[in-house]
């Protein structure tokens, strides 16, 4: 703490995100990153943008990268929001969509950056708690409020909300936004991008970093009515007028052209998702629904703390939340399927 802090400074909690080590030794299982490389087309693409043009501005409209968007979802440019990652796209959201006089409400079990955004940019919250299967009951949200938004699926459970369900809420939800974070939709669920057409208080949130391999490139996207994404614009060009540069915008472009690696990749990692599933089911964990590329799971009599102390000890690494309600749960990312493989050999050495 420093005396030249200004009082909101002070307040602050960052958020904490999973820890990345500096060795290649381990096996990774803990930050959701994409096992497997990105496609061969993103790369030619980006290397092919070291070239004489670095030395001039990148587009600050991510012209050509919006217009692929909006042609993969058959959308209008004007409906798609760029931004440096999907969490600066929802820190431009937070400022310029959800910050009302009644609260913004969210799950009390989600993406900690929804607690972190509302102290930082000072906006009243409400956390609606999950229930005891740790489901997004959005009929708990059917009350007054300044704004909705929910990571679906939601993280670190991996849990789903139907299309369905959704749209019944949006029917009751018309006079604030709705936000719907989708960084992991691509793994087993239908994106709410179908439903923006249909709802112009619709913002739904995506990511490169998970399902297209490029977490290293930070590209975020929001898509919904143009008058929201005009409020997202207001915001950055506020902020940030260029924050895509050229070899994040041919990456991203080349990534969404590569349509069938991206599909590949993902059944590996549902293939994946449902071995590990089971195996864990058998060594007598308790398991949720995952729709992610990631698993949620208890194990039934033994510490969450000190299972990842002894998977640490055999260099594979799983994110634990010190949390109440999931404080014996091990969030577990989808490795490769031999990554997977090690998982399990050593998880029966420490649960038997």
């Amino acid at each position: 703490m420093s005396r030249f802090w200004s009082a909101l400074v002070n307040q602050l909690t960052p958020y904490v995100p999973g820890e990345q080590p500096k060795t290649d030794k381990l096996i990774k299982l803990n930050t959701n990153e994409n096992p497997y490389p990105p496609s061969a087309l993103a790369i030619q693409a980006m290397q092919a943008q070291a070239n004489d043009k670095l030395r001039l501005y990148p587009d600050p409209e991510s012209s050509d990268l919006k217009a692929c968007i909006a042609d993969y979802y058959k959308l209008k440019p004007e409906q798609v929001f760029i931004g440096n990652g999907s969490d600066e796209v929802l820190a431009h959201c937070f400022q310029a969509l959800l910050n009302h006089h009644q609260p913004l409400l969210f799950p009390d079990i989600t993406y900690s950056f929804y607690t972190v955004y509302s102290k930082l940019y000072q906006i009243e919250y409400q956390q609606i708690p999950l229930d005891d299967d740790f489901n997004i009951r959005l009929d708990n949200y059917k009350i007054a409020n300044g704004g909705v938004i929910f990571a679906n699926p939601n993280a670190p459970t991996g849990k789903l909300l139907s299309l369905e369900t959704i749209d019944d809420f949006l029917q009751h939800n018309t006079d604030s936004v709705v936000v719907v974070d989708e960084a992991y939709i691509d793994f087993g669920g239908d994106s709410a991008i179908a439903l923006v057409n249909k709802y112009p208080n619709l913002l739904v949130i995506q990511t490169l970093s998970k399902s297209r391999s490029l977490a290293g490139l930070r590209v975020g996207f929001a898509v919904g009515d143009s008058g929201l994404i005009e409020a997202l614009e207001r915001v950055k060009n506020s902020f940030n007028s260029y924050p895509m540069d050229r070899f994040s915008t041919a990456g991203a472009i080349a990534a969404f052209q590569d349509n069938n690696y991206f599909s590949a990749q993902c059944e590996k990692i549902i293939n994946s998702r449902s071995w590990l599933n089971e195996q864990l089911l058998a060594l007598g964990f308790s398991v949720a629904a995952s729709k992610a590329n990631f698993i949620f799971a208890e194990h039934k009599a033994i510490n969450a703390e000190l299972i990842a102390e002894g998977l640490r000890a055999k260099n594979i690494i799983v994110r634990h939340f010190k949390q109440p309600r999931i404080e014996n749960y091990l969030r577990i990312t989808i490795g490769t399927q031999i990554e997977c493989e090690r998982l399990v050999d050593e998880l029966k050495a420490i649960v038997r």
